[in-house]
């Protein structure tokens, strides 16, 4: 199936790595800062935004006395210590990514997430040489739901978006690579479930785990 396209672009958290619990726990434990309890919606409200864009998302909704780059700023460095220490990969993903390397497909990432930490994980699993390159929302325009992230990861692999492959875990996600033209598979991720309907609606296909394309 993966021979048929020119350009493979993946997600990064909760498609490439198992790390979406571990932005609810830095969410949870910076919000305690300022007393307030981590909302059951707070994952849907912001799925997909990028990283200022959720930093302008939290100031506005918890009257956050602190500039947007030091919301960022304290994230990061919460964040920082998960990423060189605990993140891993989902199961089976890197033998996905061995595979199509090995068909001379060339990959690209295309995240919400920050470059630094985007890199920081590729680099603690020894991912670093499977892509050409890492698009994150902070280069372009519009987060997802938005295609901008989607279109110029396909720009920097020189590949035209009809012939791209996708594989994403959000709902965001799937709207964005569906609206930049591509073919989307959705991958399983539990923080997810809430829109399972709406992503198996939007997308070309849907798989729970990577072995079923190997």
């Amino acid at each position: 199936m993966i021979k048929k396209f020119k350009g493979v672009i993946f997600d990064l958290d909760g498609t490439i790595i198992d790390s979406l619990g571990m932005w609810e726990e830095v969410d949870r434990v910076y919000l305690e800062k300022f007393d307030h309890v981590l909302p059951d919606d707070l994952q849907s409200a912001i799925e997909g935004m990028s990283f200022h864009e959720t930093a302008l998302y939290f100031k506005e909704r918890f009257s956050l006395m602190d500039e947007v780059e030091v919301i960022k700023k304290d994230w990061h460095d919460l964040a920082w210590q998960f990423y060189e220490n605990e993140v891993t990969t989902k199961e089976s993903v890197v033998d996905l990514l061995k595979a199509i390397k090995a068909l001379g497909i060339p990959m690209a990432i295309a995240t919400s997430n920050s470059r630094e930490l985007a890199t920081l994980a590729l680099k603690r699993n020894d991912l670093e040489g499977c892509f050409e390159t890492i698009v994150t929302s902070g280069d372009v325009a519009r987060g997802k739901p938005a295609p901008d992230v989607f279109l110029e990861a396909a720009r920097q692999i020189k590949v035209d978006p009809g012939h791209c492959l996708v594989f994403e875990d959000t709902y965001a996600g799937v709207l964005g690579a569906k609206a930049a033209g591509m073919t989307v598979y959705a991958v399983y991720e539990k923080y997810s479930e809430d829109f399972l309907e709406q992503i198996l609606e939007n997308s070309d296909g849907y798989i729970r785990h990577y072995k079923e394309l190997l």
